[in-house]
Order: C-alpha cells, then structure tokens, then sequence
C-alpha cells in the first residue's frame, strides 16, 4: 500500500532544506504544529525516524538523507508532468459545480461554447447549494464551483463571473409587497439550508421581526414556481431564471430593496487553476461571452 504522498514530500524536503520546522512553515505558509505533525505522521508510517536534532537544528538521519534522494526525483517528475500539461490543450475530467439556478439559466451559452473550443475536457456538473459546493471545493472533491453571496472561504481563489437580480414571487392575486411586514406569516419556499439566496430572505425577514409560518424545502426552481404560482407561498429567484424558465407570466414579482435584489455569483476553486479551469476563466472574461453562440442542449456526465 502506498504511504508517500507529494504534499508530505514537499514538507519533508523544505525542512530538509531550511534546517528547522520554523523557517519550513514559514516558507511554506503554514503553521509550526501542522508542519510538525506531518512529519511525525511521515515518520510513523515509515517507521523509521528522519531527523535528529543538533543544536538548534534539525539534521537529517541515514534514512532521511535516503528519503530526500526518492523525494528530490519524484517532486521533479511531478513538477516536469504539471509543466507539460499546462503547455498543451486542456484534456481530461473537469468537476465542476453550479447552483441550480446557474445551471439552468447562466451556463448553457457558456459551456457550449467551452465544449467546441476544447473538446478533449470531459465536463462533470453537478449542482448544489452555495454551502454544500464551498465544502466539496475545500475538499478537493470539485474543481471549482459558482456560488452565490453572500459565503465566507478565505482559503479559496475566487472571481465574481455573473451579477443576478433578486426578485420576490408570489401568486399573481397576491397584494403588492413593498416590506417585509407586508407578507405577514406567509409560507416560504426556498432550498435547503446552505442556500444562500434563501438566507437573504431570511435575513430581510428577521430585520422586520417577521417570521415565516413555515418554510417547504425544494430541489429545483420549476417546482418552487409552481408552487408560488398556485398560492403555496412566496420565494426568492434570480430574475434570470424565470426569464430561461419562461415563467415570468405565471407568478408576481416584487421588487426587494437594493441591499437584497444585488447579488453576484463567483467561481471559487481551490491552490493554482488546471489548463481546464483557466480555459473556463478566459470565457468568463468581461466581453468573452459576446461571440457565444445561441443556447442549445447539452450532454454533461453527471458526477
């Protein structure tokens, strides 16, 4: 079974190289206890120790000296494979998240563009709310993945790529709605919690002291907006996906105040973009999406 992996490789060989674990973590911008613990997990399942301490240094033993051989080659190759890629086409599986509304009303033009450019990318979508996507990034499960605000990921790269304007719908008999309060103790219909479309409207429900009778919980939009549209209850959608779902005619729509209509939704991905994602980035460019061509089908694996 294999116990080597590159991160741990590249902890190894910056202690090697500075001479202690403080100036290590400080080159590595990491803390002293992480880079301490790696090593001793390095160590315990080589089952040999790698270093000894000399003064106020830490030298490498027999074994450790061995080790830096095998890392200093397998960093190379690793470093040498990374290069090569990058200077080709991009290829290969692409993991990639979107909201639900993105999906359905922001990526088709997108991805059908990126499909004709690089066709060796094998795209897998799947979608999710804003909280569930942020996690799968963090733990390298997606690529990169758009998200909505408001989210808090310090440790994740991110660009704004699209600006979406937020609009209260209900049944078309229902009075106008200028407040909160105007909605009294009216059924939500919204996504799981982690949405963070659905936290806006909680949030703007909360400075008013107005608390919902009860929120239904829904997988897509077509269902929330049938619903509002039959009198179930109100929802909070971006303007541009009852536009792509052509349902504008079917419920009301209410403004909401400045604060609560702007929104804008991010790609986040996590260290240094692959040649699939910096492809992506460049279609996302201001101006990129003008020669798009007209919407159409797409066949994605789904992951």
């Amino acid at each position: 079974m294999r116990t080597l992996d590159l991160d741990s490789l590249e902890i190894f060989r910056t202690v090697a190289r500075e001479g202690g674990v403080i100036r290590a973590a400080a080159r590595l911008n990491r803390v002293q206890s992480n880079v301490t613990t790696r090593i001793k997990q390095l160590e315990e399942r080589l089952g040999v120790a790698l270093f000894r301490r000399q003064g106020r240094s830490l030298v490498l033993s027999a074994e450790g000296q061995g080790l830096l051989v095998h890392a200093e080659r397998l960093l190379r190759l690793a470093d040498e494979a990374e290069s090569e890629l990058r200077e080709g086409p991009a290829r290969g599986p692409f993991r990639l998240g979107s909201l639900e509304s993105t999906a359905g009303s922001r990526l088709p033009a997108v991805l059908s563009r990126y499909h004709r450019l690089h066709p060796g990318v094998v795209i897998e979508l799947s979608t999710g709310n804003t909280a569930a996507l942020l996690q799968r990034v963090m733990d390298y499960r997606l690529e990169a993945a758009f998200v909505s605000e408001p989210f808090t990921a310090p440790e994740l790269q991110s660009r704004p790529v699209f600006d979406e304007e937020l609009v209260l719908v209900t049944s078309k008999d229902h009075p106008p709605i200028r407040r909160a309060a105007d909605l009294g103790r009216s059924t939500l219909l919204a996504f799981t919690q982690g949405c963070s479309y659905r936290k806006r409207l909680e949030d703007w429900f909360g400075a008013a002291n107005v608390l919902p009778e009860r929120v239904l919980e829904f997988g897509s939009y077509p269902g929330i907006i049938a619903c509002v549209a039959a009198g179930t209850g109100c929802a909070i959608v971006p303007r541009s996906v009852l536009q792509s779902l052509r349902a504008g005619a079917d419920v009301q729509q209410h403004e909401l105040p400045e604060r609560v209509r702007r929104n804008r939704t991010h790609l986040v991905w996590h260290g240094e973009a692959s040649p699939a994602l910096q492809q992506l980035l460049a279609l996302l460019q201001p101006g990129a999406a003008a020669a798009a061509p007209r919407r159409r089908a797409l066949a994605l694996k789904p992951s």
